[in-house]
């Protein structure tokens, strides 16, 4: 830079060009380009056929990752779908087609052809499909070998990522597919909605600030007997902001691996689970991503129904799991309106191998087959930053502690804290207009709550 420098005083120079974050006089020239007479337009990609889009996808990529069976059986951010990679299509097309998912149909391009099945994806545009590529593997190791169809096979290398011109035939066959969430619909059969996602635009927002908090129960309507917590030097909560969350899954692959059958009967060991839901036009809707934890709640349904008081609350307000008392009723799971309690239908865990014991974490209990588990806001954290605490004379600060979904969190959408302190984050958050609790009308008094999702479109892209 000194010899392309024609000034005097380099250091000047130098510092102003680093200050600035540009140097003066180095920008390119503009240059002038016409089209060609290109045919572009919906027009003409109806006339060219059904565009193809090739994309990596986004838990093994390129297939690099496909025998980690943590990236397997995590789910896909908008379908939800695990083990597999199925063509993406939109509701209008499936339609025209008479497809349904889990049809296989046979994908020809540039004389080529694979077989794969189908799964209708809402907001999907028209005329066009996804495939992801990576899967199909015939050498990749346990968990990846055989997992999905392979989409390399009709991958042309002039056009590595889109192109038209393919053609679709149903097969007649079907495909079972694993998603871990049936029903991604706000709306109701009969039209009305659930409001398990609070969602508003700043007008209506500004129109009536307290929305979200319509169906929750005075405080004291309860038959539970009461407890004091603010005579405890600790009660802990979390609340997650909906307008940050943006469905990355990353909180939630924190799982013992169970496969694609036990997946497809709906026995995934999630702890946490994203949930993704539509709203209004299934080919042009509103999509909702809500992180689902267990919720903590002060008037627990789950602890009246276990018979030997396998789950019962702390003076914290965790509700714990006692995992040696557990004799595995599953009357917890079934009393939980949230649906967040894991049972363990099958010995998921190695207890001979001696080098596995020294790979597990030695502060989480292992559970074994016949015990139900769930998420605990990470007690065992709890527990390390009261002793380290206590040693050092002082109560644990806020921000010192983390949850592990609140760690790995790229948005800052969890926050966990001490609700009994209220100048803790947490504690500021849960006094805005927007938090509520998941089906207060249920009165649970969930520990978890949520901050209502506040959308500004733009009126004409809007209408």
């Amino acid at each position: 830079w000194k010899t392309q420098h024609s000034g005097g005083d380099f250091d000047s120079f130098w510092r102003k060009s680093l200050h600035d974050g540009w140097i003066e006089g180095t920008a390119l020239q503009p240059k002038q380009i016409a089209l060609k007479n290109l045919a572009v337009g919906p027009q003409a990609a109806a006339t060219q056929g059904i565009e193809i889009n090739f994309r990596r996808d986004p838990s093994i990529y390129d297939g690099r990752f496909a025998n980690n069976g943590w990236l397997q059986e995590l789910p896909k951010p908008m379908s939800k779908m695990t083990w597999d990679n199925p063509v993406l299509i939109s509701p209008a097309m499936a339609q025209r087609m008479g497809l349904q998912n889990k049809d296989v149909v046979e994908l020809e391009l540039n004389g080529k052809k694979v077989e794969a099945a189908v799964w209708i994806q809402a907001g999907h545009p028209d005329n066009s499909i996804t495939v992801f590529l990576g899967y199909g593997r015939r050498r990749a190791g346990r968990a990846g070998t055989g997992a999905g169809f392979d989409m390399y096979q009709i991958r042309p290398s002039a056009t590595p990522w889109f192109t038209n011109g393919v053609n679709i035939r149903k097969t007649g066959g079907t495909y079972p597919l694993a998603s871990t969430q049936g029903y991604q619909s706000i709306e109701t059969p009969n039209g009305a909605e659930r409001p398990l996602v609070q969602a508003a635009t700043l007008e209506e927002y500004h129109r009536e600030p307290n929305f979200a908090k319509e169906e929750e129960p005075p405080e004291g309507l309860t038959l539970y007997p009461g407890y004091d917590y603010k005579k405890e030097p600790y009660a802990w909560g979390m609340a997650i902001d909906l307008n940050a969350c943006v469905g990355c899954n990353n909180c939630e692959n924190n799982i013992a691996i169970v496969g694609k059958e036990q997946v497809s009967l709906g026995r995934h060991m999630h702890w946490l689970r994203v949930d993704t839901y539509y709203q209004g036009d299934r080919d042009n809707p509103k999509a909702h991503f809500q992180p689902v934890p267990c919720m903590h709640c002060e008037n627990a349904p789950c602890e009246l129904v276990c018979p030997v008081g396998a789950t019962v609350h702390s003076t914290e307000g965790l509700n714990d799991m006692v995992y040696n008392r557990c004799v595995g009723t599953r009357y917890c799971s079934n009393n939980c309106p949230y649906k967040v309690r894991r049972f363990n239908f099958l010995l998921f865990q190695d207890w001979d191998t001696p080098q596995y014991k020294m790979m597990r974490n030695p502060d989480v209990s292992v559970r074994s087959r016949g015990v139900m588990e769930k998420c605990t806001y990470c007690v065992q954290r709890i527990s390390e930053h009261r002793i380290d605490s206590e040693h050092e004379n002082r109560k644990i600060e806020d921000g010192e502690l983390q949850t592990a979904c609140q760690q790995s969190c790229p948005a800052n959408a969890i926050i966990f804290g001490n609700i009994n302190d209220p100048n803790s984050q947490v504690s500021k958050l849960k006094a805005k207009q927007r938090n509520y609790g998941l089906l207060a009308e249920l009165n649970t008094r969930p520990r978890t709550t949520y901050l209502a999702e506040i959308r500004n479109p733009n009126p004409e892209l809007e209408s």
